[in-house]
């Protein structure tokens, strides 16, 4: 008997005792799912009953969103899906956020939505969508139970889909009726998830191509870290001296602390590491995918000479066509190139880039201005937080800072939604991340904004267990957008909002809350907040007119 063959359970339904929900709720367990998130409805109300004998933990969140974004940070973080669970119409239609940002960025999860009984969808009814053509966009596959005997089959498929490069969402539409339906069936056995491998010519062509370039330098996204590829990229850096540029989604994959690491590339001004783009002749992607980082951005001209190394075929771009697509196991190809190639390139350019980058990164090590300065903040975070600890970041302003200035040496210790890029997603986030990682320190960063989208999920964060920091920069402002405005219009409009007190919304809740009055106190409230073994809440002022401040350096750089 096979490994896989050794999960699969005995028949569930015998004498016709079960019913569909019940054969669902076994096939789920047979996949490895340890938790649903998610909120009970009339329509879900058979599911969650089949789910009350089982290993599985159902955790109730506040909000649907929430809910999907706890899955996407779950896939994200282990490879395998984070399952969520809504009731039909405004449940489902909640959830929709949570899902287009997993597919969108890569992380398997699999949406599980109550519906209206197969009885009542042919008339207009009660708070019933069609569910399977409005997830249809924001998922690989969706699929509606219509026959309880189809159960295994539609679970198993759903699961080989989502995990399968690229990864994604996945949507399982369940009726109301067909739950509470008799049901025969048992789960289905796994079959062998084999590696492919890149062709020799393949290898051979990248080789050649990296032999021979004056100025390679390697682009690295998140397929990296998907494929855990990353000591492979690190030992191919080293060995033939191509200096590399994470994707916001793949920090961490070359170490910072690594000297031919330029840290991340995203921007939309021209940064320090734009400038090695501007001077290439070969970009190596290496687990790129276009979604993470326009081409447009970095081969404008449309001239630079591109080898696409990833478990899949690239997109079509006019800006992004590879003359060598190699596509296989990432670790194995780069590993073989690397065996292949040849380089005596001098890569001082790019090491003159690291050093002007880490001076001005220093430069902010005794700022104890106030409101703090969000490069000051992040170099205090990076100094209280270990290199297994974890930084989920909302999307915002901060979100830039981040990307620029907080430094990652291991993969998957810096969480962002770049693809789709959607607000409340640390929040959410970091309740999963914790789930998923007890043992680490779990920090969310956030706007004020943000934060306020899916702040309810601090209860849900208090109520399982789960303790870790939200770090709010608070300017009472859409900080980035108020960035855009001023750099275009010269002025901001419709932007500014006020905020409650922070301390104060914590502590209602049962979390610790904390506040920022001088630059001087945030390590020590960090240090304390993250000792605590509740959730805590950090407000801390920001000074966001570094924004445009570092606009207007880089356009002085450009020139």
């Amino acid at each position: 008997m096979s490994q896989h063959e050794d999960k699969v359970q005995e028949p569930l339904i015998k004498n016709h005792e079960a019913n569909t929900s019940e054969l669902m709720v076994a096939c789920l367990e047979n996949e490895g799912v340890k938790y649903i998130f998610g909120i009970p409805g009339e329509e879900n109300l058979t599911f969650l009953n089949a789910l009350k004998n089982s290993s599985i933990k159902f955790i109730t969140t506040r909000h649907e969103q929430g809910a999907a974004f706890m899955a996407d940070v779950y896939g994200r973080l282990t490879g395998t899906p984070g399952v969520c669970l809504s009731t039909l119409g405004p449940g489902a239609t909640n959830l929709m956020t949570g899902v287009a940002d997993a597919n969108m960025d890569g992380a398997p999860l699999i949406a599980l939505t109550g519906q209206a009984g197969t009885d009542r969808m042919h008339i207009v009814s009660h708070q019933h969508l069609d569910l399977i053509s409005m997830f249809a966009p924001i998922t690989k596959w969706n699929k509606q139970v219509v026959r309880p005997d189809t159960a295994p089959e539609i679970i198993r498929k759903a699961f080989k889909i989502a995990i399968s490069e690229k990864p994604g969402a996945v949507h399982i539409d369940l009726p109301e009726n067909i739950a509470a339906m008799t049901a025969s069936g048992r789960p289905l056995k796994h079959g062998d998830n084999e590696k492919s491998y890149s062709s020799l010519s393949s290898i051979e062509r990248a080789a050649a191509a990296i032999s021979s370039a004056k100025y390679p330098v390697i682009l690295a996204g998140n397929g990296v870290i998907r494929s855990k590829a990353s000591e492979s990229l690190t030992e191919m850096v080293e060995k033939l001296k191509i200096p590399v540029a994470n994707t916001f989604m793949a920090k961490g994959v070359v170490s910072y602390k690594n000297p031919l690491s330029l840290w991340s590339i995203g921007l939309a001004q021209r940064d320090y590491v734009n400038r090695l783009f501007e001077k290439v002749d070969l970009v190596i992607a290496v687990g790129y995918d276009i979604v993470e980082y326009n081409p447009k951005k970095w081969n404008q001209d449309e001239n630079i000479r591109i080898i696409h190394i990833a478990e899949e075929k690239s997109e079509i771009n006019k800006c992004y066509i590879p003359e060598v697509e190699v596509i296989g196991d990432i670790s194995h190809s780069i590993n073989e190139i690397s065996n292949l190639a040849h380089r005596e390139g001098d890569p001082t350019f790019a090491l003159d880039l690291k050093n002007a980058m880490e001076k001005n990164y220093e430069s902010y090590s005794d700022d104890n201005s106030y409101p703090m300065k969000p490069q000051k903040i992040l170099y205090d975070l990076r100094k209280v937080m270990g290199d297994d600890d974890i930084v989920i970041s909302d999307v915002g302003a901060h979100k830039m800072w981040i990307a620029r200035h907080y430094r990652s040496v291991k993969p998957n210790t810096c969480l962002m939604s770049n693809g789709f890029a959607s607000m409340g997603i640390a929040v959410p986030g970091a309740v999963a991340a914790k789930l998923v990682n007890p043992e680490r320190k779990v920090v969310a960063v956030t706007g004020d904004g943000g934060f306020m989208m899916n702040s309810q999920e601090i209860e849900t964060a208090l109520r399982i267990n789960t303790p870790f920091v939200t770090l709010i920069f608070n300017d009472s402002c859409y900080g980035l957008i108020k960035w855009k405005q001023e750099d275009r219009f010269g002025e901001d409009m419709n932007v500014r909002f006020t905020n409650p007190d922070f301390v104060l919304y914590a502590e209602a809740m049962g979390a610790k809350g904390y506040r920022v009055t001088k630059a001087e106190e945030l390590i020590p409230i960090l240090k304390e907040a993250l000792a605590q073994n509740i959730p805590a809440i950090i407000d801390c002022p920001v000074d966001y007119s570094e924004n445009v401040k570092l606009t207007n350096a880089l356009k002085e750089f450009r020139r």
